[in-house]
């Protein structure tokens, strides 16, 4: 019996110890048929693994991916989402014979007990103001871990207390709960990271195509337009470096914030692998709040619609070769004026 906690500390049993390997990551219940193996060799309930997946995945493109609770291994899937992953037929066979071995011995499983606390950790905290007092209690209204001599005689003894094991399992719930919505709010600035790199390659290839067809046209005119084809060319490009450099600067903030949000993502990972409750409570609370609000205010700015496109800049010729000195993108010239102008060209040419 552990002397502070008043809890019994027994071994884990074979059957335990079995039904904790048959646990799905996600909803730590037993495997729910069918089962799924990931590429990493993971398993998962299928049910979670689509609800890992959809929340990774909130625009329901085709394929997509999910990191891997166990392990953080990213898997990719095709067009057939998690119904792409292949069954774990071993295990559903396990789950079987397993359930099969609790009915005969009569729902044993471990006795129902809650699975055993693991025996307290000889590094844990030690409170400041009793040196030789570990840290055993959480006070609820200074919301801070202490000690039982500064409840009985300290500082908290007018204050509400509760038991370390409580406000762990409820901060703990609520940090896994704030990493879900950092993990699929990183999702989306993955997914708007993709379509900003399509934007940029749009925006060059749509310059690329502009350029081409500019060129194409000034061939037939060379001799006349050489000065003012590179003119136009330099507006092109000054447009094209222009919107390059907004859109890179999206994705250098996307970059960043994603950076930043997986940064404190394994921050929250490595608190919530931690075996010590003290420890895991001195730093939760700011890992909730930090997790919270990186994921509310996940939304960027992004390019407005069609931000990629530069048909604007797209250049008609016909037979203005009197009136190449004003030609430009775009031109609003009178279009009786330029007839006129170019019959009196022609005229003073056959005389």
């Amino acid at each position: 019996m552990d002397i502070q906690t008043g809890q019994v500390v027994r071994a884990v049993g074979p059957m335990e110890s079995l039904e904790k390997q048959l646990s799905c990551p996600i909803c730590l219940d037993m495997f729910t048929k069918p089962v799924v193996i990931l590429p990493c060799q993971h398993n998962l309930c299928r049910g979670c693994a689509n609800d890992l997946y959809d929340s990774r995945n909130p625009y329901h493109f085709s394929g997509g991916i999910f990191r891997c609770p166990t392990c953080r291994f990213e898997v990719v899937l095709d067009r057939h989402g998690v119904y792409g992953l292949q069954r774990n037929l071993l295990v559903e066979n396990i789950i079987d014979i397993y359930k099969q071995q609790l009915e005969n011995s009569g729902g044993g499983g471990g006795g129902g007990l809650e699975p055993p606390l693991k025996a307290k950790d000889t590094k844990e905290p030690m409170c400041q103001e009793h040196a030789d007092e570990r840290i055993n209690i959480y006070c609820i209204s200074c919301q801070v871990p202490t000690c039982s001599m500064c409840k009985v005689f300290g500082q908290h003894k007018d204050c509400k207390v509760s038991t370390l094991k409580s406000v762990y399992e409820t901060q703990k719930a609520e940090l896994q709960n704030s990493t879900e919505l950092l993990a699929a709010s990183n999702s989306c600035v993955q997914a708007m990271l993709v379509q900003m790199e399509d934007i940029c390659k749009a925006v060059e290839e749509n310059s690329q195509l502009q350029k081409q067809r500019l060129g194409e046209k000034f061939d037939l005119l060379y001799a006349v337009l050489e000065e003012r084809k590179a003119q136009l060319l330099d507006q092109i490009t000054q447009e094209q470096d222009e919107k390059v450099a907004v859109v890179q600067s999206l994705i250098q903030q996307y970059k960043e914030r994603l950076e930043g949000s997986s940064k404190l993502m394994d921050q929250a990972t490595q608190s919530l692998d931690n075996n010590s409750i003290a420890e895991f409570l001195i730093s939760a609370k700011k890992l909730i709040a930090e997790a919270k609000d990186t994921a509310k205010n996940s939304q960027l700015q992004r390019p407005e619609l069609g931000f990629e496109k530069m048909d604007h800049l797209t250049l008609f010729t016909e037979e203005v070769e009197a009136m190449l000195a004003k030609i430009d993108f775009g031109a609003d010239d009178d279009e009786e004026e330029e007839e006129e102008e170019f019959e009196e060209a022609e005229g003073e040419e056959e005389e």
